[in-house]
């Protein structure tokens, strides 16, 4: 059974599959989740979801890498103040 949820709050659709449909057709689930997240269903009870490599990434499950920070033009107006060490923690170096 496919069901093509659209909630009015979400720009994406959301597929819902059984894990028998999902086996039976793996092609109309990556079709799927080219448009949203494919919820796959083991006996009527949600099991898994089918995602796109890059809305995998994006949703945060590769983290962040420096490079995607560094390239964030946002980011420059972000406020950053890092808590400052406690005093004596570090001394110079003896290069005597």
């Amino acid at each position: 059974m496919l069901y093509a949820m659209r909630p009015p709050e979400l720009a994406v659709v959301t597929t819902t599959l059984s894990s028998r449909d999902f086996n039976q057709d793996v092609s109309r689930a990556k079709r799927a989740a080219d448009a949203g997240p494919v919820i796959i269903t083991d006996r009527g009870r949600p099991a898994y979801v089918l995602l796109r490599h890059e809305d995998w990434r994006r949703a945060g499950g590769a983290g962040v890498s420096i490079l995607d920070l560094l390239a964030d033009t946002a980011a420059e107006a972000a406020e950053f103040d890092p808590p400052r060490l406690p005093e004596g923690l570090f001394r110079p170096a003896d290069l005597d």
